[in-house]
């Protein structure tokens, strides 16, 4: 099964890296890693609630190409929008990856 048809939107993919200051020392920065197809969708109820439970936010589940290089703690931004990556999980077979993220900042 190929999900390449459903992906109706392209996410920048935001990194956490860690670069020198120039005095020695390290600063954290936000790197842009790559663009990459996605479809972005609402969780059920029930992965909400279990979210909740578990103290996490799941705003959004994002569906990726299998090969896509997306992480936790990444930042996926477009449209105006701005989510965390909570985690990626994967079907037992490779045909997308599924982003769960919060929805952190929203465009006018």
């Amino acid at each position: 099964m190929d999900v390449t048809h459903l992906l109706n939107r392209v996410l920048e993919v935001w990194r956490t890296t860690t670069v020198p200051d120039g005095a020695g020392g390290e600063e954290t920065t936000l790197v842009r890693q790559a663009d990459v197809p996605a479809k972005v969708d609402q969780p059920a109820a029930s992965d909400r609630l279990l979210a909740q439970q578990a103290g996490a936010a799941h705003t959004h589940d994002i569906y990726l190409q299998p090969d896509a290089d997306v992480r936790r703690g990444d930042e996926l931004r477009g449209g105006g929008q701005v989510f965390r990556v909570g985690y990626v999980v994967e079907p037992s077979a490779p045909v997308y990856r599924k982003a769960e993220a919060e929805l952190t900042q929203r465009g006018d």
